[in-house]
């Protein structure tokens, strides 16, 4: 039970990291996605990218973390599920490491081909994809209706907190599936169906880091028996 808790903790600090990591990391690289050929003829500041793709470094090693310190207990719920969670996650970070390669791409060009404004574009507009692909429309599958479900018939957070995970989850997925096919525009629609995916990680990082999991969930208590 000692060793479930600190994994437990260990989860939610991580869970918290995402945030300190994602959200400095997505401001610092605005300059450059809204307007990359500006940035390249001049406008930016290559040291404030390099740290959004350093905090992206670790959004990546924190997101990777929580799946693998999750999974010894997550396993004695659903071997299948833990693993799908495990895998999701992994997939997710391979956008966003695509995402470092092509900002880090539009720093080069900036520093070496200022005038190949087309060619930063072309950049810019793959990091958004990756962006979609990744954070967009993995994410619900993963963190969502996965690590929901699980959460939900483990019992190993309030289950009030996991049905939102279970909700968010797929509104999400209808957000970014409607970016994908155009039907609406990255706007404050989109923030809409963010909301509750942001709700519910940010709540089951702050409830795991402070209390730890339920110690009433049978996953808990039969190995503690």
């Amino acid at each position: 039970m000692a060793d479930d808790q600190r994994n437990a903790r260990i989860f939610g600090v991580l869970f918290v990291l995402t945030f300190l990591t994602s959200i400095p990391a997505a401001l610092l690289f605005l300059p450059l996605v809204d307007d990359p050929a500006g940035y390249i003829a001049g406008g930016g500041s290559d040291t404030q990218i390099l740290l959004g793709a350093f905090l992206e470094f670790l959004l990546i090693i924190a997101n990777v973390g929580t799946a693998v310190v999750l999974y010894p207990i997550a396993k004695r719920q659903s071997e299948t599920l833990a693993i799908g969670y495990v895998a999701a996650r992994i997939v997710e970070c391979m956008f966003i490491a695509a995402g470092i390669v092509f900002v880090l791409g539009v720093v080069s060009l900036r520093q070496d081909a200022p005038g190949a404004a087309d060619l930063a574009l072309s950049l810019g507009a793959l990091k958004d994809w990756t962006m979609l692909f990744g954070p967009g429309l993995v994410v619900p599958f993963g963190n969502g209706l996965i690590l929901g479900f699980l959460m939900y018939t483990s019992g190993l957070v309030p289950r009030p907190l996991a049905v939102l995970g279970l909700i968010a989850g797929p509104v999400l997925l209808v957000g970014n599936l409607g970016v994908l096919f155009g039907l609406w525009e990255v706007s404050g629609l989109v923030a809409l169906f963010v909301a509750p995916e942001f709700v519910w990680e940010l709540f089951l990082g702050l409830y795991a880091a402070i209390w730890g999991f339920r110690r009433a969930a049978p996953i808990l208590s039969a190995r503690e028996g």
